[in-house]
């Protein structure tokens, strides 16, 4: 079976496009705070956006708090996406951003939630539980998971930048020591970091520690990440690897998919700057 970052792969050279559109439906813009005027709000972007979609992200949480009703429209949300991907003649991978992290029994609960019931493509994980919290994400063939290495809230450094011995590399900050683990455990091509673009000294140490990996990095626009910035640090050398993740100024937009043709070509025209 193919694995989940070849999918991706293809999806990226076949849309031309390195844009993840998150679908976080913050209760602050909807007209009424509603699961149906959370789904509303998501449809409208993914009929503006999936032709030029290289993933979809919908948050979990803009879903789980409106209870059973919200599961049920995160559950269209999905529906949606592969019923738009059926029309454009395409696959678009379906990311849940969920941030998951338990231990092992727990995590097998979450697992058999996102990859049989709702049937995402891959998930985000907080990998701080150790190897055995993600395992049972890591059977599913054909799956993925996008573990959190450095992340784009303020708070981050809290954590994150705690310094740790990593022996033979001396000390180095918590998100790299991440970094490098997820290599070690990346032996069916199916996992992934999820790495900020608010913080570029951060993303440059990552993909100097990962060179290989699959990056999700939320923060550009509406966060104040810089796009060439983190273009130039986080693509791979292949000119991969790299998805940038847009919500919120996709969303207030008002054309979302103008928004989302401007901001792609925009990522297309740095790109062959960059030599891509």
């Amino acid at each position: 079976m193919e694995t989940f970052f070849n999918f991706l792969t293809h999806r990226v050279d076949d849309s031309a496009s390195v844009l993840c559109v998150g679908l976080d439906p913050h209760p602050s813009d909807l007209p009424v705070p509603t699961a149906s005027a959370a789904l509303d709000f998501c449809l409208r972007l993914i009929k503006a956006t999936a032709p030029l979609a290289a993933a979809f992200k919908p948050n979990a949480a803009f879903f789980e708090l409106y209870g059973p009703e919200g599961w049920v429209a995160l559950q269209k949300v999905i529906s949606a996406i592969r019923a738009e991907s059926g029309r454009l003649g395409v696959t678009i991978p379906i990311i849940l951003d969920a941030k998951r992290g338990d231990i092992a029994s727990t995590a097998e609960a979450y697992a058999i939630s996102a990859f049989e019931h709702l049937e995402v493509d891959a998930i985000t994980l907080n990998p701080y539980l150790g190897r055995d919290s993600i395992d049972p994400f890591l059977v599913y063939p054909g799956k993925g998971v996008f573990l959190l290495c450095k992340t784009s809230n303020p708070g981050a450094a809290d954590l994150q930048d705690l310094p740790v011995s990593m022996g033979i590399q001396g000390i180095v900050p918590l998100f790299e020591h991440v970094a490098y683990l997820a290599q070690v455990w990346n032996t069916a091509d199916n996992i992934g970091l999820v790495v900020g673009a608010t913080q570029p000294e951060a993303l440059q140490r990552v993909r100097q520690a990962a060179p290989k990996a699959w990056f999700l990095s939320p923060g550009v626009g509406a966060q104040g990440g810089d796009l060439e910035t983190t273009l130039r640090l986080g693509l791979r050398t292949d000119g991969r690897g790299l998805l940038i993740n847009v919500s919120r100024s996709l969303a207030h937009a008002q054309d979302p998919a103008q928004a989302a043709a401007d901001l792609c070509h925009q990522i297309t025209a740095i790109r062959r700057r960059l030599g891509f």
